[in-house]
């Protein structure tokens, strides 16, 4: 059973880098499995900094719906490093392509619904594997509250999705200005 190291912060705190320093120290075979998409220049030039920045020591596999599907037959490595928890929902809630002004309380339900099942799968996922799973997600409760719908439903999306990889792993830490607390 695969156990899963849980790592989260606030943007640019460090998270990513802690989470690759581990994989390096603890294990000998990696897969980084990468959640963004790659929008516009700005998300092109970060996607290529963090494949530099990672070298050629890792197998990279990019997606973010389905994840057991992605990984199986291809994962034999000792651990994966998902990044980022928080671009998968985000990835997930914006395929629905709704007026996030005009949203309705149950079609949010449903997409939330959606997301949780995602999560579940890959948990279910995580606990048959031979890998351990390093997960990198945002913290985004820490801040004001967002003034327009899409933001606030993701945030409190991402909240309890947080909530519930911090439950399930096996450790635990808040990155901040590069800096690590352990949780558990």
């Amino acid at each position: 059973m695969g156990k899963i190291i849980y790592i989260t912060g606030g943007a640019r705190s460090g998270k990513s880098s802690l989470a690759e320093k581990i994989a390096l120290k603890e294990y000998e075979t990696r897969t980084y499995l990468a959640t963004a998409i790659p929008y516009d220049n700005e998300m092109e030039n970060r996607i290529e900094k963090h494949l530099l920045q990672r070298g050629s020591d890792w197998l990279t596999i990019e997606g973010y719906r389905g994840i057991p599907k992605l990984l199986d037959g291809k994962v034999e490595n000792q651990v994966v490093l998902l990044d980022c928890l928080t671009n998968m929902m985000s990835n997930l809630l914006l395929e629905n392509n709704v007026d996030w002004d005009m949203v309705k309380p149950n079609e949010v339900d449903l997409m939330e619904t959606e997301i949780m099942n995602e999560i579940e799968e890959l948990l279910d996922y995580i606990k048959k594997s031979k890998s351990d799973f390093i997960i990198v997600s945002n913290e985004l409760g820490m801040g004001l509250v967002p003034p327009y719908p899409l933001g606030r439903h993701f945030r409190d999306i991402s909240g309890r999705v947080n909530q519930k990889m911090a439950r399930e792993s096996k450790e635990a830490y808040l990155v901040v200005s590069g800096l690590k607390l352990k949780l558990k």
